[in-house]
């Protein structure tokens, strides 16, 4: 470095830089900021001799320079094959060489639009590469312009959302959107506008605007639980032996609003001892694994039941195939259990069969065990005494009762998606096919046990209990709180919940994915080929098992979001409540005619139990909350 070189005109960076001392081997710059830096001599480029006095003049001067200059000399250049000096540009493009033209002449190297290379060897870029960019940049500069406009129309949540032209604002929503699905969680609008990155903060957003209304729910397509149909049709179901039980009554049991009955029930005796029959849909007589319905099911977990509808995990063109109760003869995977006299499984068979079915609601069965006369009826009473009995087998073992309020949410099309909350009635039905499933999830987890067929087992811990375990909806509240998540594996073991020593799930195949993995693997048993191995099986449960959770959880989310959609048009409300638990100043307490729990502050002492009066006084959809307050 030599002295004439102080002050001279530095590139460092890409940065204007002022050469000001030479120390040993470094060289002291100053950058236009005033900030003094040790470099070393192969860091920097010289561009101007200098002398620099006032480098941010400099920067301005550069600044200014104009833009129809610099193209005209492009232009010229187009046909020179001989690459030009950062010196020889300057004073082409600029007419002088001056720290200012040298500093604009560099300036044009990174902007790469019109030239490239290095500051001694500068070549014009090809006319069509020019050409592409400056429209790319107008495209740009035009797009931000009406950016710019579009956030000023939402800070005041007023975008021009007349119509689907490229001239209004429905174009920009689109990220926001995204957002609000949960298909990204970073969104530069949101920030612009000094908003939280949140899917919750872009659907309130999306409502105040009225890109959306309140009927839109998120929260499937936010846990990444598809709404299209499932497009892989199983087969019909082959030519087979089945063992022909149309002489048996079968009642296919469920609510008013089911329309893939996958599960009946019969009951007889056989030399003193009851028999109970539980006649299964049989889609893996057709759905073979690794076939494509399968990988479906598989990817899918389950069905997901929303108020919008039902979202099958096997397509639609299955129900006329499988489900039960829609023909006069239905082919079913019936498990047959025999009963000891204390009720617990003493022999299970599985085989194929053919059954008749009827189908009946929760009330009809119950009016029907009403009616004292006739076989159908007595059967029905039978099979309600002998679930009695399990379920008093059960809580003998240890099994926990919970019994909370729940409803059914539907949406009137009729009246433009209006929402309905029903409640649930407790009929004694539904406890006769809920002991009736379960004994068919024993004997289906013994006979796998018996035979060595690697099976997709469900266990359950419970955590300690509370000393005192108070009466109704708060001890099952209490009781709720203790349960542990349950566990699926290979391997058999306890469920504490529900008192059973094996457990597992056969009875819902439409329904639930580890069911049609059981019935392939009972299949493959029976038909005396290859099953799935444990760990083949394991596989399996561990790849559907967040598909499944993600379902269980869109439909927690979604009926959440209905409840609030109900709510919203119903300020100053008046709800009976129960308190449950007190947790600091506040108390649990559940609104049975919604199923909803939540937390009021309560200035009087109560005990669990009590009833309460509360009043609606706010209702958050984005967020799912609705704030109440007790009545004073």
């Amino acid at each position: 470095m030599m002295s004439e070189n102080l002050d001279a005109l530095a590139v460092y960076k890409n940065k204007p830089a002022v050469v000001k001392e030479k120390k040993q081997d470094k060289i002291v710059i100053a950058l236009s900021d005033g900030v003094s830096v040790k470099v070393r001599e192969k860091d920097i480029e010289i561009i101007h001799p200098g002398p620099v006095k006032n480098l941010d003049k400099i920067i301005e001067g550069g600044s200014t320079q104009a833009e129809n200059a610099v193209r005209e000399t492009w232009e010229l250049l187009l046909t020179e094959e001989k690459p030009l000096s950062l010196k020889e540009l300057a004073e082409l493009a600029f007419g002088e060489y001056s720290p200012a033209s040298a500093w604009a002449a560099f300036c044009l190297l990174p902007d790469g639009l019109y030239f490239s290379g290095t500051i001694s060897a500068i070549h014009p870029r090809q006319k069509e590469q020019v050409e592409a960019d400056e429209k790319k940049r107008a495209d740009k500069f035009r797009a931000n312009g009406e950016r710019e406009l579009f956030l000023e129309r939402l800070r005041k949540r007023r975008p021009n959302l007349s119509s689907d032209s490229e001239s209004d604002d429905w174009r920009f929503m689109q990220d926001i959107e995204a957002l609000a699905y949960g298909k990204s969680n970073k969104n530069r609008t949101m920030k612009d506008i000094g908003l939280g990155e949140t899917a919750e903060e872009a659907h309130a957003l999306l409502l105040e605007c009225g890109f959306w209304t309140e009927q839109i729910n998120p929260h499937p397509g936010r846990l990444g639980v598809s709404l299209l149909p499932a497009n892989s049709t199983p087969n019909p179901p082959p030519d087979e032996d089945r063992r022909n039980l149309s002489h048996l009554a079968a009642f296919a049991i469920d609510s008013p609003w089911s329309h893939d009955p996958d599960d009946a029930i019969s009951l007889e005796t056989e030399n003193g001892r009851q028999v109970l029959y539980v006649h299964v849909a049989d889609p893996a007589a057709s759905v073979a694994s690794d076939s494509p319905p399968e990988k479906e099911a598989r990817d899918r977990g389950a069905t997901l039941y929303i108020p919008e509808g039902s979202f099958r995990m096997l397509a639609e063109e299955a129900l006329p195939l499988f489900a039960l109760g829609l023909a006069e003869s239905s082919i079913a995977l019936t498990f047959k259990m025999t009963l000891n006299s204390g009720g617990k499984v003493e022999e299970t068979e599985i085989f194929p069969s053919r059954v008749k079915v009827s189908r009946l609601s929760y009330k009809e069965a119950d009016e029907r065990m009403a009616n004292s006369g006739g076989t159908e009826a007595a059967m029905l009473a039978d099979i309600y005494r002998m679930a009695e009995r399990n379920l008093s087998r059960r809580c003998s073992a240890g099994a926990v009762s919970i019994e909370l309020p729940e409803v059914h949410i539907g949406l009137n099309p009729k009246s433009g998606a209006q929402v309905t909350i029903e409640p649930i009635v407790p009929y004694r039905s539904a406890l006769m096919v809920r002991e009736c499933m379960l004994l068919a999830g024993e004997g289906a987890g013994l006979w796998a046990m018996q035979h060595n067929v690697p099976f997709p087992y469900i266990e359950q811990e419970i955590a300690e209990m509370p000393h005192e375990i108070f009466p109704g909806m708060a001890g099952s509240y209490q009781l709720r709180r203790c349960m542990r998540p349950r566990i699926l594996s290979v391997k058999p073991g306890w469920h504490g919940g529900l008192g059973l020593d094996v457990y597992t799930q056969v009875t819902s195949p439409l329904r639930r994915y580890t069911d049609l993995l059981s019935h392939i693997q009972i299949r493959g048993f029976l038909q005396g080929g290859e099953v799935l191995s444990a760990d083949e099986v394991s596989a399996r449960i561990a790849a559907t098992e967040a598909a499944a959770t993600a379902v269980t959880q869109a439909e927690r989310a979604s009926r959440s979001h209905w409840i609030m959609v109900y709510l919203s048009d119903k300020r100053d409300s008046v709800w009976d409540a129960l308190a449950l638990e007190k947790k600091g100043n506040r108390w649990a307490v559940m609104i049975p005619a919604l199923a909803l729990e939540t937390q009021v502050p309560l200035r009087k002492e109560i005990t669990p139990n009590d009833s309460l009066k509360l009043i609606l006084k706010s209702v958050n959809i984005p967020r799912g909350e609705a704030v109440f307050v007790a009545e004073e």
